[in-house]
C-alpha cells in the first residue's frame, strides 16, 4: 500500500472512530468512493486487506489504523 492510500486510511479509521466509538468496524472499501474513480489504490487495499493479513471482511477500524501506522 503507497505512502497516501496509508495516510488516507488512517484519516478514515480516525474519523470512524471519532464518530462511532472504538468499536466501529470498517472494510477496505471505507478508504474508497462508490465508485471506481482509484482502481490501483483499490487494488492495493484488497491485496494488503486480504492476501497479506487475511482480515475478515469488517475488522476494528483501531485495529486496521494501528496495523497501518505500523507498517505492517
Amino acid at each position: 500500500m503507497n505512502a497516501a492510500l496509508r495516510q488516507h486510511a488512517i484519516a478514515v479509521c480516525n474519523a470512524k472512530i471519532a464518530t462511532k466509538g472504538e468499536g466501529v468496524g470498517l472494510s477496505f472499501y471505507a478508504f474508497f468512493a462508490n465508485k471506481n474513480t482509484d482502481p490501483v489504490g483499490l487494488m492495493q487495499a484488497a491485496e494488503w486487506w486480504i492476501k497479506t493479513h487475511r482480515l475478515d471482511h469488517f475488522e476494528k477500524a483501531v485495529k486496521i489504523r494501528d496495523m497501518i501506522a505500523r507498517g505492517d
